[in-house]
């Protein structure tokens, strides 16, 4: 469901569809309409720095290793570095956004004590990371969160007023899983396939409220804020 696949769809079944994509799209431009205006904010791990149109009244810095997917242009970004050695100085920025970027590092301990360390006292963090996710930009693919596992990364590294939200449950996931079958059916099969898997991908996501604990859940998005 991505590249010219997902650009053909119409905006509304986009939505209903990449429903994990869509809900990390409205928490960033939520968290940078929150943000004043001239705030420093750091987006660690950027890739392709996608999300630097939501902080167009903000000073956006975009840092990347730079290694996570072969076809993307890292040309754009202002800073190349290492998420597990910022090269900043401590407490310089206002905010920061990590978005489905924790699961590439191997050391995300480290990574989040970073985050935070280049914080400034009081400073704001939005966190994005998969829970149940298929292996991708592989070999730099380590690990997948649960809410508990972020819960302990960010307390230890001097968060506070965590907030940790599941994005969908059982039947989200479920939905999503039948729309990746059809990467397993080559060429003219891949329809015959999508007769049999999209029906009930469309509509299972109807029965999500029916999973009240979203223990299955594709991600978890995160908020918190640096102890003064």
């Amino acid at each position: 469901m991505y590249g010219c696949g997902r650009s053909l769809l119409p905006r509304w079944l986009r939505r209903y569809v990449l429903h994990f994509e869509s809900a990390i799209e409205d928490a960033v431009r939520e968290f940078a309409g929150s943000l004043p205006a001239g705030a420093l904010v750091l987006d660690a791990g950027a890739g392709e720095g996608g999300y630097r149109e939501f902080f167009f009244v903000q000073r956006y810095v975009g840092l990347d290793l730079g290694v996570g997917d072969a076809a993307w242009d890292y040309s754009k970004l202002d800073v190349l570095g290492d998420l597990a050695a910022l090269p900043f100085r401590g407490g310089v920025f206002t905010a920061t956004v990590n978005v489905v970027t924790l699961e590439h590092v191997a050391e995300p301990a480290r990574v989040v004590c970073e985050l935070a360390r280049t914080l400034a006292p009081g400073g704001r963090l939005l966190l994005i990371v998969p829970h149940e996710w298929e292996e991708h930009q592989q070999p730099h693919d380590y690990f997948r969160y649960t809410r508990f596992g972020v819960e302990h990364l960010l307390k230890k590294s001097g968060f506070k007023d965590l907030q940790i939200r599941p994005v969908g449950g059982f039947f989200r996931l479920l939905s999503r899983r039948l729309f990746n079958a059809l990467q397993f059916f080559p060429g003219p099969l891949m329809l015959l396939a999508a007769i049999f898997f999209v029906p009930p991908a469309l509509l299972v996501p109807l029965l999500d409220p029916l999973d009240r604990q979203q223990n299955f859940t594709l991600g978890y998005i995160c908020s918190a804020r640096k102890s003064l």
